[in-house]
């Protein structure tokens, strides 16, 4: 792939597109391994917003709880998000307020859902259901930044259903009914979100942008020669 600027992809706002993490700038089919490990580190927001959001909500077991709780674990886990992918993710402010948005929303209905219970079926199903919402608002924001971006969207149940299985099963008591997994699912949730967004998620097929042609110039009428020469 060329690096020709009069050839880059632009999204509405004029401006390039960024890799997402774990492929490369100049070929999007090449995993990124630098990328992705950086995206992955961003894994560390998930238990500071967890402990952001005991600390201002205490427990999830009410849905006023479910939605401060998400509301401040999601702003918290969207800053890191961005930290980690600047230039991907474009706006803080827009990412940040969607992701606790759609983290509040999720985590709401997730946790009404399965009535605040705690087992591993019900945290998969909780999180599946926050995913449903906190994916579709990110992937709306990365619309014109990546290619498929409903793949993001998609990827997002699954993943939150995972990283609240992977906390439960190493351990950690999910009985204090917690807004978000803990470390270990959240390193799998970021780890793998990477990976999908690399191949899955290519950057917008570039459109070229037509050379301007050369202006013609207009040559003067010849004369036709005079009779008798």
């Amino acid at each position: 792939m060329t690096t020709d600027p009069m050839s880059a992809t632009r999204n509405r706002s004029g401006m390039a597109a960024g890799p997402m993490p774990g492929q490369t700038m100049g070929n999007p089919r090449r995993f990124n391994v630098q990328e992705w490990l950086l995206w992955t580190a961003g894994f560390v927001s998930f238990p500071i917003a967890g402990i952001a959001a005991q600390a201002a909500v205490g427990r999830i077991n009410d849905a006023v709880a479910a939605l401060a709780g998400g509301l401040v674990a999601g702003a918290v886990i969207g800053t890191g998000q961005w930290l980690v992918a600047r230039r991907l993710l474009g706006d803080p402010l827009a990412w940040i307020a969607a992701t606790a948005a759609g983290m509040g929303l999720g985590l709401l209905a997730g946790a009404w859902v399965v009535g605040y219970g705690t087992s591993v079926g019900e945290l998969a199903v909780m999180g599946a259901i926050t995913g449903v919402p906190l994916g579709a608002v990110q992937a709306f924001l990365l619309r014109d930044r990546v290619a498929r971006s409903w793949a993001w969207a998609a990827a997002m149940p699954l993943l939150w259903a995972l990283g609240w299985t992977v906390t439960a099963a190493a351990g950690v008591g999910v009985d204090s009914q917690y807004a978000v997994f803990g470390a270990f699912g959240a390193i799998t949730v970021m780890a793998l979100s990477g990976g999908v967004a690399g191949p899955a998620a290519r950057r917008r097929p570039r459109r070229a942008i037509p050379a301007a042609r050369p202006a013609h110039r207009h040559r003067p009428a010849t004369t036709s020669a005079t009779a008798g020469r």
